[in-house]
């Protein structure tokens, strides 16, 4: 028979997540630390306070949420000490979730460039590891739009052959960043067919990076050349609304571009600046007054 502290172990993160969804997170907060005082310091603990940390900045409570954020940072880094980062399955969505909201705190607070110069020595510190994208894709929340595009690894792709986006200059460009796995992505496909249809003849040009993730069906491993032909049966299955659209194929430009979140949208206007960067899926509506916006310059 399993101890009990397994099933504890075991649900924590999912328990927390479920009180914050319903907004409770007086309970949240008893939960952890009722783990906390039968367990210690664990991956999976700094996890569930970062989820805490979350539902505090959602609520609006700033102090509390920078608190929270605090207190998991101080936990992941006594838990490295004894590893690296990737090695916990817990720890990299505690440390990202930490940085996040300490940054966002600081920019609710109108400490934009504070926020901005912490994340960039975050990149700095943990540039080497899976946080790579997600401190990008807050660097970019906060500083991306108004600046020019970074450009796109098109070495590899799917679908149609790529043009470099310097060479789409006078075309809004929209950037779709998604991955094989993500169902949100196949939800966002009737949306961007749409978008496309209505703005094709106003020279917009849709283009759809994705990258290996080392996995292919069923989460099983699988050489690069296996998951590539993979992403283009889910590619030609899931996206045939969007057969058209060129699909690089590179990690580089997730990096660049900070997707961690898919889909992760990204508007171009005709000059090459970006004028928005949106992790999660939009709406028609959303999209389209968006493109308008920028071709109405």
């Amino acid at each position: 028979m399993l101890p009990a502290l397994f099933f504890l172990y075991l649900s924590l993160v999912n328990d927390v997540r479920e009180l914050i969804a319903r907004h409770d997170l007086a309970a949240a907060e008893r939960a952890a630390k009722a783990y906390r005082a039968q367990t210690g310091a664990t991956g999976e603990l700094a996890a569930a306070l970062s989820w805490i940390a979350r539902g505090a900045l959602d609520a609006g409570e700033l102090e509390r949420a920078d608190a929270y954020a605090a207190d998991t940072r101080k936990l992941a880094v006594q838990i490295l000490g004894r590893g690296q980062l990737d090695r916990d399955p817990w720890l990299p969505t505690a440390l990202g979730a930490s940085i996040e909201v300490h940054a966002q705190v600081m920019a609710a607070r109108g400490e934009r460039p504070e926020a901005i110069g912490f994340l960039r020595e975050q990149l700095k510190l943990f540039g080497a590891t899976s946080l790579h994208e997600r401190i990008q894709k807050n660097l970019n929340l906060l500083n991306l739009e108004g600046k020019a595009e970074p450009p796109l690894a098109m070495d590899d792709w799917l679908g149609p052959k790529p043009a470099p986006l310097a060479a789409l200059r006078g075309h809004p460009v929209l950037l779709f960043f998604w991955a094989h796995w993500c169902g949100d992505c196949k939800g966002e496909v009737a949306v961007l067919a749409k978008v496309q249809k209505a703005w094709r003849r106003k020279g917009l040009v849709l283009i759809g990076p994705t990258r290996l993730y080392g996995y292919a069906a069923g989460g099983e491993d699988a050489a690069p050349a296996v998951e590539k032909q993979y992403i283009e049966q889910v590619r030609r299955q899931h996206y045939s609304a969007l057969a058209d659209m060129p699909v690089p194929l590179s990690a580089a430009n997730f990096l660049a571009y900070g997707s961690s979140t898919t889909p992760t949208l990204v508007l171009l206007d005709s000059a090459g600046v970006v004028r928005l960067y949106h992790p999660g899926a939009m709406s028609e509506l959303e999209l389209s007054t968006r493109i308008q916006a920028i071709l109405g310059k």
